[in-house]
C-alpha cells in the first residue's frame, strides 16, 4: 500500500500541540510514518515535496522533512504528465501547488493521498482521483486499522 503525504502533514508532528485536533493529527502522522518504517506502507515522495521542503526557512523543519522524504520508497519526478494532470485538477478548483501534489500521488498510483487541509480535502474528494483515495490522517488510520 502506497501513501503520499502533503508537506503540511509531513511536518504536523513538529507543530505546537495546544489544539486537540493538531495533537491527534500529529499522533496519526507518527503512526503512518511508523507503518512506513516497518514496511507495511510505502511512502511516496516527489519533486514537489522536495521543492517545497527546500524552500522552508526553518532549519529544523527542513531537516526533519528531508529526513522523512529520504525514507520514501518511490519518487515521482515532475514531468509533462504530472503537470498536465495538475492543470486539470487546478481547473477543478484546487490550488496550483496542491494540484501538483495530488497529480504526483496519482502518477505514483498511490493508494492514499493524505492531507489535513480541510478546503483541499473537500475539493479533492469530489474530483476523479481513483484509484487514489483522498483522506485525512485520521481517516487513514481508522481505515487501515479496521
Amino acid at each position: 500500500m502506497k501513501i503520499y503525504l502533503d508537506l503540511c502533514r509531513l511536518q504536523r508532528p513538529l507543530d505546537t500541540k495546544t489544539q486537540p485536533r493538531v495533537a491527534v493529527e500529529a499522533e496519526a502522522i507518527l503512526g503512518i510514518l511508523a507503518l512506513c518504517e516497518t514496511g507495511q506502507v510505502e511512502l511516496v515522495a516527489s519533486d514537489v515535496l522536495a521543492f517545497e521542503a527546500d524552500r522552508n526557512p526553518h532549519a529544523i523543519r527542513k531537516r526533519y522533512t528531508l529526513e522523512v522524504l529520504a525514507k520514501a520508497t518511490l519518487f515521482v519526478p515532475t514531468d509533462s504528465r504530472v503537470e498536465e494532470r495538475a492543470r486539470t485538477l487546478h481547473v477543478s478548483g484546487i490550488k496550483p501547488l496542491d494540484a501538483l501534489h495530488l497529480a504526483s500521488a496519482l502518477e505514483a498510483q498511490a493508494d492514499y493521498f493524505c492531507t489535513c487541509d480541510d478546503r483541499f480535502l473537500t475539493r479533492a474528494k469530489v474530483v476523479a482521483t481513483l484509484p487514489t483515495k483522498v483522506v485525512s490522517p485520521l481517516e487513514f488510520i481508522v481505515e487501515v486499522t479496521r
